[in-house]
């Protein structure tokens, strides 16, 4: 086997676990889709830290310009991070993968407070901690951000694209999309942005953005064992803390 396929055997396990958590068989309504969405969130905007930090390491955002990397993998970064952060939503209008999460939110009717006092914070200066350690945010989402920012504060792009890549992938069982496909027919206005959310994020991370991504973890850990392990490692650990994060909402629930 490969590298890459070494390490995604590894973490097939998790991956099978977090499909077939029991989590998804409880949100079958408004209400339930609605209070998991308010803590899964804090997930979807710490993911976009991880998408900007790998282009701070891997392209140049500074000036004067000068070449960073390899072209190749410039190239990867840019289109993954123009997608996230510069997609479209269901009217074509610009706007990030978290902005369509929020959007389906408050369309929900869902408490988006806390995540935007999170942002404002940061907005006004305040680091990650000091902004989030202010706020009621649930235990199990600053436990799952905690992490995502432990790995970027170690400044090793191969770590911070092991995470983005294995250990963050969305893993959307048909179940639940049927579930807000049946709610949409029944009530359009309440689901339609969450809808257009899950139908994008599946055409675009699935089809597009996660062989980039696996290819960028190539280009980054190449032939260097060690690389390829502390991939494995990083990736287990971030699985690890979606399935808490998972057990602790199926447990509110």
């Amino acid at each position: 086997m490969t590298a890459s396929q070494t390490l995604e055997a590894q973490i097939e396990p998790l991956k099978s676990q977090l499909i077939s958590h029991p989590l998804y068989s409880t949100l079958t309504n408004k209400k339930s889709i609605q209070l998991f969405m308010e803590t899964h969130i804090f997930a979807v905007w710490d993911f976009m830290s991880l998408v900007k930090a790998l282009q701070q390491h891997l392209t140049c955002t500074t000036t004067p310009w000068i070449p960073v990397g390899s072209p190749s993998t410039r190239r990867l970064i840019n289109e993954i991070v123009l997608g996230e952060e510069s997609d479209v939503d269901q009217h074509q209008q610009p706007a990030s993968h978290f902005e369509l999460y929020t959007d389906a939110l408050e369309a929900l009717g869902g408490n988006t407070n806390a995540l935007h006092q999170l942002v404002e914070n940061i907005r006004a200066g305040a680091s990650y901690q000091a902004a989030s350690e202010q706020l009621d945010i649930p235990v199990a989402a600053k436990t799952f951000m905690d992490f995502t920012f432990e790995i970027i504060e170690t400044g090793q792009p191969h770590l911070i694209a092991a995470v983005f890549t294995f250990g963050r992938e969305d893993l959307i069982p048909d179940m639940f999309i049927e579930i807000v496909q049946k709610l949409a027919q029944e009530n359009t206005t309440d689901f339609v942005a969450l809808l257009y959310y899950l139908e994008r994020h599946i055409e675009v991370d699935s089809e597009e953005h996660g062989p980039m991504a696996l290819q960028m973890i190539n280009e980054l850990c190449g032939d260097d064992s060690q690389k390829w392990e502390a991939c494995i490692e990083v990736s287990q650990q971030a699985l690890y803390h979606r399935i808490a994060l998972w057990d602790s909402i199926y447990q509110s629930l």
